[in-house]
């Protein structure tokens, strides 16, 4: 295991491990509720991969969700770690953050985005050929399910729910334990503009990308035909993209580096093997 360390000379602890030795560097940004752990099975042919925890995750300090402070908090490990010009790697969150370190650093030589181009929970519009009476309905049922899972997010954990979150997740307070992120954040991120809807941006990516999106429901969640709609919006809005962006589809879910991590550390590989031969 890549040795951890923390940055201190920031605005906020930041939690990292780097892999070290040669080659050109790759950051990875896991997503959200996650922690710098969800790369472990990966792998990516022992080349330099440094991981991080995200603000308000895993060992990283706290502090207000904004997307620009979040990629100050990239840059700062840019910076400490010196790798200089990484191709960054994210899932979900992560991913929608790769995208936007693409359009702050348009030089960037490549990113990755696994599944991180809106949320489950969004525009009407993006849930094509489905009746909207029945896409409003489940949308509403969508919803509630986030309340609730946000308002849990506030509460204490009881001890057997513990074992479901990574122990770098879990944070003591008043003798009481809870999970990161805290409810604050999660309120914070769900319904900025670049979280619901991250593929306008996407456009906008000047540099090399790699987009891969599951075939599969998400695990956990309400599936069906709003997924299935939600999907086809997704294929709809992707199409036209511009040649140096390319769409990969998987056989899995969005919990994809859990259940597929040899398929999407060969994709991974085959993108950063293509920028070297370019």
């Amino acid at each position: 295991m890549p040795p951890e360390v923390t940055i201190t000379d920031h605005e906020i602890p930041l939690a990292v491990r780097d892999s070290g030795g040669d080659g050109a560097p790759v950051l990875l940004l896991h997503g959200l509720g996650g922690t710098l752990e969800a790369w472990d099975a990966l792998g990516l042919g022992g080349r330099r991969t440094a991981a991080m925890d995200l603000r308000g995750h895993g060992r990283s300090g706290d502090g207000p969700w904004e997307w620009e402070r979040v990629l100050d908090d990239v840059e700062a490990v840019v910076k400490h770690l010196g790798l200089e010009d990484p191709v960054v790697v994210g899932h979900s969150l992560g991913g929608m953050l790769a995208v936007l370190w693409a359009l702050r650093h348009p030089g960037c030589p490549g990113i990755v985005d696994l599944d991180g181009l809106r949320s489950a929970e969004s525009d009407p519009g993006n849930y094509p050929g489905m009746d909207p009476a029945a896409r409003d309905g489940e949308l509403a049922k969508l919803k509630a399910a986030f309340d609730a899972q946000a308002a849990a997010m506030g509460q204490p954990l009881p001890a057997g729910l513990q074992a479901m979150f990574p122990l770098r997740a879990l944070v003591e307070r008043d003798g009481r334990t809870y999970a990161r992120p805290a409810a604050e954040l999660l309120a914070a991120i769900r319904y900025t503009p670049e979280f619901r809807d991250t593929i306008p941006l996407l456009r906008r990516v000047a540099c090399p990308a790699l987009v891969v999106i599951p075939t599969q429901d998400p695990p956990g969640m309400p599936g069906g035909e709003l997924m299935e709609a939600f999907r086809r919006g997704v294929r709809r809005d992707l199409a036209g993209l511009p040649p140096h962006i390319r769409v990969e589809e998987l056989e899995a879910s969005h919990g994809m580096l859990t259940e597929r991590p040899q398929a999407v550390a060969a994709l991974i590989t085959d993108f950063l093997e293509g920028l070297t031969a370019a």
